[in-house]
C-alpha cells in the first residue's frame, strides 16, 4: 500500500532488549527535512566521505577489483557492528513510530484526500501502457567476482551475487490487494529462477510483501527481515528467518546483509501501523561489488548518512515511481529527481531505476517516471552510461571484465508484448 491511513502517534520507544542501540538508529519525527542533511559527526571530526569521493561520476574503467576499490576509500562511519548470528529470536519493541521521518497523515490531510486526491492517472496517463519497456531474456551466469542484477518488476529483482541468488521484496502475482492488475507482466518466469539461496524483504506493505509468492519459496529458504516482521514468516513455518534493526548485518555464505534505514513506514491491517520496521539492504560480498537496495523510500537526510557508513557502493537500486499527488506522497516515495540526488548520496557510480511500470499505485503518468529521470540524470551532470534503465525482464552485469545492461541473445524474441489495455 502506498498511502498512510493511520495517523496514531507513538508512545513506546524502548529498543529491542537483546540489542545496543546505534547511533543512527531514531530519527527525529518532524517534518521531512528539504534537502538538509543534519551533521553525523562531532564538531571539528574530519568528513571520512568528503563530496565527490566515491560519488556518481564521468564512468571510467572497472576496477580490477570492487573490494580493492572500497579498501581505497574512507572507512565506514562508525564503524560497522558486528554480524547478527543468523535466525536468532528477539524481543523488540511494540511500535516503531519513533523512526518516522514525517508524522502520518492527519485528519486534515485524509480529509483532503478523500476531497481532492487522484489515485490513478488519467486516460492519457494511461495511453502508454503499450510503449512500457518489456524485455525478457534468459538470465546471465555471473562468473567469480561479478555481480548480476535482474529486473522482474516493481521492487522484484535477482540479483546473483557472491555465489548466491537473492530476491528482493518478490512478488509475482498478477494482483495485489488495493490495486489494479500489473501492467506488464512479471519479467522471470518462477519457472525459470535458479535455487533461490536467501529471500530480503524492506517492509510489509502488500507491494512489497506479497504472501502468495513467498508461498512458492521452500520453508528453509533464508530470509532477511525488517525488525518485527519474523513473526509473519514464522506463522508460515518459514525456519530461517533473521530480523535485523537499523544499522546491524549479517553473513550468509560469505554475502554480508546489512539493514538500513529509509525514509516511510509500514502498516498490512487496521491495527499494526509501524509495528515493523521499514528500510533497504546493503549487499556485499567479499569478492565482488557492493549493492544498495532501497525499497520504498522518500527522499531525506539518511542517504548521507548510508553512504558514509557503506563507501563505496557500486550499483543503487532506487525507487523513482508512485509520487504523484506530491503533497501525498512525498515524504514517503522518491520522485526522479529525488532519486537522482539520493543515488549521488550514498555514493553510488551506478543507478538502477525501480518501483515503476509495473502497478499503477499513484496518479502520475505510467510512462513519466522513466523521461524524467533520465533528464534528471543528464541535467546532474552523470555519465549516461551509469544509469541502468532496464527494461522489466533485462539484466546487467558488474564486474572485473563486464559493466552494464545485458544485450538480449535469447528468450526475447519469442517474449509476450505488454499489455495494451488500461488496468481494470
Amino acid at each position: 500500500m502506498t498511502t498512510a491511513t493511520d495517523a496514531t502517534s507513538a508512545t513506546d520507544t524502548s529498543p529491542a532488549t537483546d540489542t545496543t542501540p546505534a547511533t543512527d538508529a531514531t530519527s527525529a519525527t518532524g517534518p521531512r527535512p528539504s534537502g538538509a542533511h543534519p551533521a553525523d559527526a562531532p564538531a571539528g571530526t574530519p568528513d571520512p566521505h568528503p563530496a565527490g569521493h566515491g560519488a556518481a561520476g564521468p564512468s571510467a574503467a572497472v576496477t580490477p577489483s570492487a573490494p580493492a576499490a572500497r579498501a581505497a576509500l574512507a572507512p565506514p562511519f562508525p564503524p560497522l557492528a558486528e554480524p547478527r548470528p543468523l535466525g536468532e529470536h528477539r524481543v523488540w519493541p511494540r511500535t516503531f513510530h519513533d523512526r518516522l521521518t514525517a508524522p502520518l497523515p492527519g485528519l486534515k490531510a485524509l480529509a483532503r484526500f478523500a476531497r481532492e486526491g487522484a489515485v490513478r492517472p488519467g486516460p492519457e496517463g494511461l495511453a502508454d501502457i503499450p510503449g512500457l519497456p518489456y524485455a525478457p531474456a534468459d538470465l546471465p551466469r555471473p562468473g567469480a567476482g561479478t555481480m548480476a542484477v535482474t529486473w522482474a518488476g516493481h521492487a522484484s529483482w535477482i540479483v546473483q551475487v557472491g555465489g548466491l541468488t537473492v530476491l528482493t521484496d518478490p512478488v509475482w502475482s498478477r494482483r495485489i490487494l488495493g490495486t489494479p492488475a500489473r501492467i506488464t507482466p512479471v519479467g522471470v518466469p518462477w519457472e525459470a529462477l535458479p535455487p533461490v539461496d536467501a529471500v530480503v524483504i524492506s517492509h510489509n506493505h502488500y507491494d512489497h510483501l506479497d504472501a502468495p509468492t513467498l508461498r512458492r519459496l521452500p520453508r528453509t529458504t533464508p530470509v532477511f527481515v525488517p525488525a518485527g516482521l519474523g513473526g509473519w514468516f514464522r506463522r508460515r513455518r518459514f525456519t530461517r528467518v533473521t530480523e535485523l534493526d537499523w544499522w546491524e548485518g549479517a553473513e550468509l555464505s560469505g554475502v554480508r546483509f546489512d539493514f538500513v534505514p529509509a525514509h516511510h513506514w509500514s502498516k498490512r491491517t487496521l491495527t499494526d501501523t509501524c509495528h515493523s520496521l521499514w528500510g533497504g539492504w546493503v549487499l556485499t560480498a567479499a569478492d565482488g561489488p557492493r549493492l544498495y537496495f532501497a525499497g520504498d523510500t522518500g527522499y531525506g537526510h539518511w542517504f548521507t548518512r548510508i553512504g558514509r557508513r557503506y563507501p563505496g557502493i557500486d550499483l543503487a537500486l532506487m525507487p523513482i515511481g508512485a509520487y504523484d499527488p506530491r503533497w501525498w506522497l512525498c515524504d514517503v516515495h522518491c520522485d526522479p529527481e529525488e532519486a537522482v540526488r539520493a543515488t549521488q548520496d550514498v555514493g553510488a557510480r551506478r543507478m538502477a531505476p525501480m518501483h515503476w511500470g509495473t502497478f499503477v499505485l499513484s496518479a502520475e503518468p505510467v510512462l513519466e517516471p522513466l523521461t524524467r529521470v533520465r533528464s534528471a540524470w543528464e541535467k546532474a551532470g552523470l555519465a549516461r552510461g551509469n544509469l541502468w534503465d532496464l527494461p522489466i525482464g533485462a539484466s546487467a552485469l558488474l564486474g572485473p571484465d563486464t559493466d552494464g545492461p545485458v544485450r538480449p541473445v535469447t528468450g526475447a524474441a519469442n517474449a509476450p508484448a505488454a499489455p495494451e489495455s488500461a488496468p481494470r
